[in-house]
């Protein structure tokens, strides 16, 4: 049976008064993260930030066409007759101009787009109104007698972007199909902990930071809550998941302080991003800085989990293999692999990041902008101190855990870890 193991391993724990201490500040630390998750949930009407997004329906090409754009230059425009397929304006066809024949969209006839509506809420014909019965296409712009007498206009849309949609959820599909079958019940477990960590993200933590909470703090339980998530769908309650929850928790809680003092030291404040815009549209309500140290949190939590799961990984099969190993050996070995693992994680991440601020870089080359002052504006800033920070975060969470690991793993019988040693390899 596979839980005799680890009851077998829990007692174990819990007989030593170390173990005892570890257990309780992981109770501990469950405990405030729930109590987080109720006293920072966001309730009532979820605030709204202008200019952050707008809704679109679906449209489909109906042609494009090349002509001038006008002016002194001689510019060629490319744009499109687009016909809506979905709400109020159902089967209404619009011109939409997709900007200078070198930048803008190549679509084809056919394609299926995204339309921004920017009509105005006061200037729509109410429903019902003449122009809008017995022809979806028909607007009140349409019907003379409509337009002069409440003054509605023709609906405005504005070329969002093509329909990515049905792609992705292709590609979602593939990659949940994939991890089924090549890690079978690990995979589901994988794909069921990332649906949930998504979820935390989306339907609790971004509506807890609009709805006016402290954003580190957010970050901070949030980020703790898929934690536990992850690493319970991985181990379950385990000697390697209790190791596993106090590394992350003390490598996180270093990424915010570390993010917190270089932001500081920075001068990082969120304004001069996209953000600040939207922040200025909204009386500067917006916490920008706190915003940007959660980005800093979420984003170090994955690259953290993946290496401290690692490591008590590699420690549990270390004792496994050869159960005269004690902490010090085990700890000196797994730490061996450790460091090979963090400096290709850390090579990862700073790929990643420099991947992501590729376009950046590549207009301040063109504009002759010496590396200096390249790294001086706040668009490359931001992402070299999340880099730098998460790196930390990460080169502390390997000695941590191992040790942490070692301690506990060497004091266990290797029959205990028999149904929990699940080694993570690269």
């Amino acid at each position: 049976m596979p839980d005799r193991p680890r009851a077998a391993a829990l007692r174990t724990i819990v007989s030593t008064r170390p173990g005892r201490v570890l257990v309780g500040v992981v109770v501990l630390v469950a405990l405030l993260t729930v109590v987080g998750l109720v006293a920072l949930r966001p309730s009532g009407e979820r605030p709204t930030v202008q200019g952050a997004g707008v809704r679109t329906v679906a449209g489909t090409v109906e042609s494009v066409a090349t002509a001038s754009c006008g002016g002194p230059t001689d510019q060629r425009c490319r744009t499109a007759k687009v016909r809506i397929d979905e709400g109020r304006d159902d089967g209404l066809v619009v011109d939409v101009v997709l900007g200078p024949a070198e930048v803008s969209p190549e679509l084809d006839r056919g394609q299926r787009v995204r339309m921004a509506d920017q009509t105005a809420p006061a200037t729509r014909a109410p429903s019902g109104a003449p122009g809008d019965a017995g022809d979806a296409g028909t607007t009140a712009a349409d019907d003379p007698g409509t337009s002069a007498s409440s003054g509605a206009r023709e609906p405005v849309y504005a070329f969002s972007g093509v329909d990515r949609r049905t792609p992705l959820l292709w590609l979602a599909i593939l990659f949940g199909v994939l991890g089924a079958v090549v890690a079978r019940g690990r995979g589901l477990l994988a794909l069921v902990g990332t649906a949930l960590s998504l979820s935390l993200v989306i339907l609790w933590l971004v509506p807890a930071i609009l709805h006016g909470h402290p954003p580190l703090l957010v970050a901070t339980v949030g980020a703790l809550a898929v934690m536990f998530v992850t690493t319970g769908l991985t181990y379950g309650v385990t000697a390697q998941s209790l190791a596993a929850v106090t590394g992350i928790g003390v490598s996180l809680l270093a990424a915010g302080l570390l993010g917190t003092l270089w932001s500081d030291l920075a001068g990082l404040d969120g304004k001069e991003g996209d953000l600040g815009g939207f922040a200025l549209q909204n009386g500067g309500q917006l916490p920008l800085q706190g915003i940007l140290l959660a980005g800093m949190v979420i984003g170090a939590l994955g690259v953290l989990t993946d290496t401290v799961v690692s490591q008590v990984s590699t420690v549990a099969a270390l004792h496994r293999a050869n159960a005269a190993l004690q902490p010090r050996a085990l700890y000196r070995e797994a730490f061996v692999v450790g460091r090979d693992h963090l400096a290709a994680t850390i090579h990862t991440l700073v790929l990643a990041y420099a991947g992501a601020t590729l376009p950046l870089l590549l207009v301040a080359s063109a504009n002759g902008v010496s590396f200096g002052d390249a790294i001086n504006d706040a668009s490359l800033a931001e992402p070299i101190v999340s880099t730098l920070v998460g790196s930390a975060a990460l080169v502390l969470s390997v000695p941590l855990s191992t040790a942490l690991a070692a301690v506990l793993v060497g004091r266990l019988p290797t029959a205990a870890l028999a149904g929990g040693g699940h080694a993570h390899h690269h």
